[in-house]
């Protein structure tokens, strides 16, 4: 039996994390800014109330710890300071602080959007990294924070997985959810014939245990995570539209009359859209995941379509949880802004 601590426990991975390794009989530390209010759970947990940018907080909360697993992170709809204060000087503090306190493993939660906008595809580890906007920068800038205490001998993982959906995630993909509960087909940018990969976050949780488990000369490494089942977005998205029963239609639009009238949105902050999600959204995005596999023994389960509707059930239940929330984290609905309206054209 291991002792973790996960950083963002309260968050939509951090609790799905939790759950798995609570089931397999380990010990969870959650470290995080917001509430931990999970009541299937909250009683088996330590709950630690900080933030990864306090140091000493930091350091109270790594005693006694075998892994970490770090998810923290400032999400792109976050000022561009949060983002790196977070996302490169947080990560910094916490594996500086795993490393002196000499944890047995660092598990590094970053992100594919560290490629970019790709000019092909599958993705592989090795490939060049470019990020779009602070996030893509923040995220970047904290791999090679990592990568430098893997250097001084640390068993450090860092995992580039995919947009990871399933129970508790909301945030962007609440607007597909919304607008099928209530029977409006959806609007695609571009014509749906691009393949764009997802990731179940069971599937997520596996690779980061296998991570956890593994042999460290082997899973002190850097690995893409994602499903190995998909088809199109314009396929995989349709799913949850025919799961809803009213016979809608994701209806595809001109990517860039779309994309411009999405980039003056986001700049009046009237769509809770950002640049990264709406200029990949109409082009392959796919990551190859046979290192993982080979190395990790990883084995994805679920399909996108898989994941979609999955989350989509875990949506409809969950519904009077959440239905007067919104926000900028993935455990709310964010805010649809202008893309209200456009809701009643479909």
């Amino acid at each position: 039996m291991a002792r973790y601590l996960i950083t963002g426990g309260a968050g939509f991975l951090g609790i799905n994390l939790t759950r798995y390794l609570l089931e397999r009989g380990h010990e969870v530390v959650t470290f995080d800014l917001a509430e931990f209010d999970y009541e299937d759970v909250k009683d088996r947990v330590l709950h630690l109330k900080g933030d990864i940018r306090d140091r000493a907080a930091v350091d109270q909360a790594m005693e006694g710890i075998n892994v970490v697993v770090h998810t923290a992170a400032a999400l792109p709809l976050y000022k561009a300071e949060d983002i790196f204060t977070t996302d490169v000087d947080g990560t910094r503090n916490v594996v500086d602080s795993a490393f002196r306190h000499q944890v047995d493993r660092f598990i590094h939660i970053s992100s594919t959007a560290v490629y970019g906008i790709p000019d092909h595809h599958p993705l592989l580890e090795d490939d060049k990294l470019d990020g779009v906007g602070p996030y893509g920068k923040a995220k970047i800038m904290a791999e090679e924070v990592c990568a430098a205490y893997r250097r001084r001998g640390m068993c450090v993982t860092i995992i580039r997985p995919k947009s990871f959906v399933g129970p508790e995630r909301l945030g962007v993909f609440a607007l597909l959810y919304d607008w099928a509960k209530d029977g409006r087909g959806f609007p695609m940018i571009g014509d749906g014939k691009n393949r764009y990969q997802l990731l179940d976050v069971e599937d997520l949780c596996q690779a980061i245990y296998l991570a956890a488990t593994g042999p460290k000369d082997k899973v002190s490494d850097t690995f893409n995570v994602g499903a190995k089942e998909f088809t199109t977005m314009g396929e995989d998205y349709q799913a949850v539209l025919d799961y809803a029963g009213f016979g809608k239609k994701i209806r595809p639009f001109p990517a860039w009359p779309v994309i411009w009238a999405l980039r003056v949105l986001e700049f009046y902050h009237l769509s809770p859209l950002y640049k990264w999600v709406y200029e990949t959204a109409s082009k392959d995005s796919f990551v190859s995941i046979e290192k993982a596999e080979r190395v990790l023994g990883y084995q994805p389960r679920y399909s996108n379509k898989d994941a979609l509707v999955r989350n989509f059930q875990w949506y409809l239940a969950n519904l009077h949880k959440f239905e007067h929330r919104s926000g900028v984290s993935h455990r709310v609905p964010w805010r649809q802004g202008a893309l209200g309206l456009a809701k009643l054209l479909f």
